[in-house]
């Protein structure tokens, strides 16, 4: 259950310089990943970033570098102290710091954004909560089914952008459970938030309800907010159909904020 990259693709972490003229040198974004995946999967909005001015930096998150059975014996704690780590370096030599989240990466940008530790934020398909069923059954399950394999591959409409996706093969449910646990969490900090946000959602996702966009943006005390739907994209929205249309989206955003 290691890590599978196809080949040709690069699914390490990134640092993009600004490829192109404009007035955000001086702003980083760091862009995070979601559970069992790689910078892969935020890489296409770090390059529209990048071509506007953005510096950006996609680490690989913890527990995500070799294999599900690492995932498995990582807690949320770890995914949280990576994001703040990695925030904070960027803010050392950064006068604005934004972030961008996929899925888990969504949840772990949302608790940055409560402890004020970024001066905007973009989610994308990040799970508020789960069913009440299976938040009760996945702390049981995962000691008889350690692991949910993923034979169909990741939530992805396009063909050929599932195909050529890398990720681990598998989620252990260990970390789902760690998942949930990150939810509780976020549902607490979402009031502390108030910087501007944009929260966007593949209509078609079947991992993640895409109502959760909108009750996100409802619960955050931020004066500037924006939702955004992927109509024909699922859960991971950036590599999918209407992945160019959602990069140039968070773009535009954080181009907005003063």
């Amino acid at each position: 259950m290691k890590l599978n990259v196809p080949e040709g693709v690069d699914a390490g972490e990134f640092e993009l310089l600004p490829t192109g003229a404009g007035a955000y040198e001086a702003t980083s974004v760091l862009c995070l990943h979601g559970l069992s995946g790689t910078p892969y999967e935020v890489r296409p909005v770090a390059e529209r970033l990048a071509e506007r001015g953005f510096r950006c930096r996609g680490p690989v998150m913890a527990g995500h570098a070799r294999s599900a059975r690492e995932l498995a014996r990582t807690s949320h704690e770890a995914w949280l102290d990576l994001a703040r780590s990695e925030a904070e370096a960027l803010r050392r030599d950064s006068d604005r710091v934004f972030v961008v989240g996929l899925s888990m990466g969504g949840l772990v940008s949302l608790e940055l954004a409560a402890a004020g530790l970024v001066d905007g934020v973009a989610v994308i398909g990040t799970p508020l909560r789960f069913s009440a069923a299976l938040r009760w059954a996945v702390p049981l399950a995962k000691y008889v089914y350690p692991y949910m394999s993923k034979k169909n591959g990741s939530d992805i409409q396009e063909d050929e952008a599932r195909a050529r996706h890398p990720g681990l093969p598998a989620i252990p449910l260990a970390s789902v459970h760690q998942l949930i646990r990150l939810q509780r969490k976020v549902e607490r900090s979402l009031p502390g938030i108030s910087v501007p946000i944009l929260a966007a959602h593949g209509a078609l996702d079947r991992t993640a309800n895409p109502k959760d966009a909108k009750e996100i943006l409802a619960e955050v005390n931020s004066l500037e907010r924006e939702l955004h739907i992927c109509e024909r994209s699922g859960h991971v929205a950036t590599v999918d159909h209407d992945g160019a249309e959602l990069a140039l989206r968070v773009t535009e955003f954080f181009e907005r904020l003063p």
